[in-house]
């Protein structure tokens, strides 16, 4: 090879190489979001804004975090939490959507009032990833409603609480007011307690990793003819994550949704059919979560 074909051989294979490097660079940049980690009670919101994730560890000391890509999942990256199985929960890592303790995300459609709530209004999909062994958690929603739009600590109206799965000896809060009690497609038991305010808990039969496109009224339309929930209130937040007992490590939410749909907040299409006092039960709290 002459010299100038050499070079202009030279010159044609840096220049593929430096299209390969930059294409990796770029390849490596798109695909690998910075990873933040929370711990304690730090926040963090996802997703432009639309979601936040909460580590909330509000029963224990022990440490617990959870890492986030900054879309809408998270990972608990680390939990030593090991309380009895027998009182309050030490952690609920968990994303959200609409208002936590006057902390509200962006453009969420809520709060929205009980009796605008009809087929469609409220849609979530949740799929998540559970290890079993040693590990005491559940799975759940915690849907609040309080008595007026906004709440800027525990909203005071009920705790809307929906179990996809659990892992150990743990049951909700309250007692027992009916089994195998088919609601929206799904067979649930359902707990509940008054105290502070109402706790109405649907427990799936059949555990679960995921949901998709869970319609939240036909729930809160029998939380409402039990007498848990009135239509004047307002659903203020959608929230799902994990309490932890024990451990919890590698519990992750893979992915989460709560579409939102424009019903005029105070409108009313026909209220649900009140049933006061049915089913009602009481039981022991299981505490605040802030």
């Amino acid at each position: 090879m002459t010299p100038r074909r050499y070079a202009r051989a030279l010159a044609a294979a840096l220049v593929v190489a430096t299209v390969e490097i930059l294409a990796a660079a770029l390849l490596a940049a798109c695909s690998g979001a910075a990873t933040t980690t929370l711990c304690r009670s730090q926040t963090q919101s996802v997703s432009g804004g639309a979601y936040t994730i909460m580590n909330n560890e509000w029963h224990s000391g022990a440490p617990q975090c959870v890492t986030t890509d900054g879309n809408a999942n998270f990972t608990v990256a680390n939990s030593s939490i090991a309380n009895t199985t027998h009182g309050a929960p030490g952690g609920y890592p968990f994303i959200y959507k609409g208002c936590h303790w006057g902390a509200c995300t962006h453009d969420s459609g809520l709060p929205i009032r009980v009796s605008s709530i009809r087929t469609g209004t409220v849609i979530t999909s949740w799929d998540t990833t559970q290890p079993r062994g040693a590990n005491v958690y559940n799975v759940a929603y915690d849907i609040w409603f309080n008595q007026t739009p906004t709440a800027s600590g525990q909203p005071n109206g009920a705790e809307l609480m929906i179990w996809l799965n659990h892992n150990g000896p743990v049951h909700p809060a309250g007692s027992l007011v009916a089994g195998n009690v088919s609601i929206g497609g799904h067979s649930y038991h359902v707990w509940a307690r008054q105290w502070r305010w109402n706790t109405i808990t649907y427990t799936m039969t059949t555990g679960t990793t995921s949901v998709s496109s869970l319609d939240l009224r036909a729930l809160v339309s029998d939380a409402v003819n039990r007498g848990y929930i009135q239509n004047s209130w307002y659903l203020i937040g959608v929230e799902a994550g994990f309490e932890l007992w024990r451990g919890g490590t590698g519990l992750a939410t893979n992915s989460f949704s709560v579409d939102v749909a424009g019903a005029a907040q105070g409108a009313s299409t026909g209220p649900f059919q009140d049933q006061a006092g049915n089913g009602r039960s009481s039981g022991t709290s299981s505490g605040d979560r802030g």
